[in-house]
């Protein structure tokens, strides 16, 4: 596997040399272990078009194992839908939950590659934050990671990307992300 080799630990190094004296002088904790952190990352893909074509589904699960280093968890539909020709049972989404170096690895690549080589990005919103400090954000197309190659992906799909931290609301949650180097747009009210 062929991976992009950004340095992860500058991220890390990051975190502990900017990040948490900075979260502590803003927000006041006591300690260092009280400053919020990144937990996990989370990865969702809905292959619910490709159910049908084994071809489509083995090629998102390659995907996803380049851009994670990982291999995803299928993941299953609980109840039948008539309307989306899904029976109970049948395969309809992928997951990966990143923790560690592979997260440390992602989200430096997500920070620094990906979200710039979105199409028409201009920041993620704050809406974005579920008000407990963890972000949810959607990438429509996967071939902004650099593992994929653009011109040989047959069948383009959209992904979840969810963003777990320590950080009890929305304000501090945000203040971490952006620390870390998130675009993260500022509300003007």
């Amino acid at each position: 596997m062929q991976r992009c080799n950004i340095n992860s630990m500058n991220l890390k190094e990051k975190y502990v040399k900017k990040v948490i004296p900075a979260m502590q002088k803003k927000f006041g904790y006591p300690n260092i272990l009280s400053v919020p952190k990144i937990s996990k990352v989370v990865l969702n893909i809905g292959i619910g078009a490709a159910t049908r074509e084994k071809d489509l589904k083995k090629q998102a699960e390659q995907d996803i194992k380049l851009i994670t280093g990982q291999k995803p968890v299928k993941r299953a539909a609980r109840q039948s839908e008539a309307g989306f020709k899904i029976r109970k049972g049948m395969i309809i989404g992928l997951s990966v939950c990143l923790r560690n170096k592979r997260m440390w690895d992602f989200v430096s690549r997500l920070i620094n590659i990906a979200l710039p080589r979105t199409r028409d990005f201009r920041g993620i919103k704050q809406k974005s934050f579920d008000g407990q400090g963890n972000l949810t954000i959607g990438i429509k197309e996967h071939i902004v990671f650099p593992e994929i190659n653009a011109e040989k992906a047959s069948n383009i799909f959209g992904l979840e990307i969810t963003i777990v931290t320590t950080a009890s609301n929305n304000d501090e949650g945000i203040a971490l992300l952006k620390l870390l180097g998130f675009p993260i747009k500022i509300n003007l009210k």
